[in-house]
């Protein structure tokens, strides 16, 4: 069974169907992590609407961020707020931006079989870039991620399936498995204990050797399942279509994909 995320009455319908009928689901609350070390992870974005947090992004340029498609799917984006900088949702930060979405862009997706969970988002402004607030650094197109490479999957949402969800970010080393793996995602599990990505706030980024290799997406088997891999849309195979769209909106604001400095530490 393959289980994905947004907290709406309508999306948890259709997750409890996917449940029963044993379709994809989304995801993606991090249990049996720790928390992270404030701005440890400056491009770590929460996307927020009526003033809380419901996915996870990644900011992949000054005005753009990325995310999974499932997160904006039938949602009024003009409701949605982008903020950077935040590390512990149940505070005021001073470190925070607060931008709204000008553009959305999704290449395929396909809501049933969670096909093409990528979405990359303009903001209606330029981050201000600082030790709070980083772009993160993607592969080249195609260059993935192989077999027993060591990540880290990072989000806000709840730390198990009855508690209720994290205030500060948490973050989760995760191994990544090609068993039981679709072609276009990127899998992961955690080697000899019950802990991964569950329901809460999907679209948040793994990172692996310094680069944003996966889009957190769906699950399979329940929430750290221990049995089934966790499953993100690998960012490798559509790095030349997000590359496309900072060039052809962000005007003079398109760093590459892959630059020389990586921003944060590798896990």
């Amino acid at each position: 069974m393959t289980q994905s995320c947004r907290p709406s009455s309508p999306a948890l319908a259709s997750v409890l169907l996917a449940m029963l009928l044993g379709g994809p689901a989304l995801a993606s609350e991090i249990v049996g992590g720790q928390p992270a070390r404030p701005h440890a992870w400056p491009f770590m974005v929460s996307l927020q609407r009526r003033g809380g947090h419901f996915c996870g992004a990644t900011l992949i340029s000054r005005n753009f961020v990325l995310s999974a498609a499932h997160c904006l799917n039938g949602l009024n984006f003009r409701l949605v707020r982008v903020v950077l900088g935040a590390h512990n949702l149940g505070r005021r930060e001073l470190t925070r931006q607060t931008f709204r979405v000008r553009r959305v862009f999704e290449n395929g997706f396909d809501p049933l079989s969670l096909q093409n969970d990528i979405v990359v988002l303009q903001l209606n402004g330029a981050a201000t870039l600082n030790a709070n607030v980083q772009v993160a650094q993607l592969p080249a197109q195609d260059q993935g991620v192989g077999d027993g490479v060591q990540c880290l999957a990072m989000g806000w949402g709840q730390l198990g399936t009855d508690q209720p969800a994290a205030r500060v970010l948490q973050q989760l080393n995760v191994t990544v498995v090609t068993a039981l793996c679709r072609p276009a995602n990127v899998c992961t599990l955690v080697p000899r204990r019950r802990a991964g990505i569950c329901f809460g706030d999907s679209g948040g980024p793994l990172v692996c050797n310094g680069l944003v290799q996966g889009i957190d997406s769906f699950i399979r088997g329940g929430c750290a399942s221990g049995l089934f891999p966790d499953s993100f849309a690998s960012v490798a195979t559509f790095a030349d279509w997000i590359n496309s769209i900072i060039r052809r909106y962000g005007g003079s604001d398109h760093p590459p994909l892959h630059p020389r400095n990586p921003v944060g530490r590798t896990p």
